[in-house]
């Protein structure tokens, strides 16, 4: 028997893992992701889109509206947060576009 097994604590590599998409960066270190689930239907066969949306914890706010990130569960850590911000898996059109935009307006780049 492990010392995992044990103790009964699980592997971290064993967490649950979502892909989704970043809906909201509104709160500090905390983003709201969007995961799309396709499922077929029981009876007609046809598949369903449904999404849900889970509260992730993003320490540094690297996160922007419309990247696309991967999560995992972990501990609670709020009312609501349960997830963390593993990585950026593909960064938006959007956030390169306000990060050039940003660069341009800044008077010591101008002068």
């Amino acid at each position: 028997m492990t010392s995992e097994q044990a103790t009964g604590a699980a592997p971290a590599a064993r967490r649950n893992e979502k892909v989704g998409q970043v809906v909201s960066t509104k709160m500090q270190k905390t983003i709201v992701v969007e995961v799309e689930m396709r499922k077929a239907h029981r009876k007609y066969k046809r598949t369903i889109r449904s999404t849900k949306k889970f509260y992730a914890h993003d320490e540094q706010n690297s996160a922007k509206i419309g990247d696309m990130v991967r999560i995992r569960e972990t501990r609670p850590l709020s009312k609501l947060k349960r997830w963390n911000l593993e990585e950026i898996v593909r960064r938006s059109n959007l956030a390169q576009i306000e990060e050039i935009a940003g660069q341009v307006s800044d008077p010591a780049v101008a002068v």
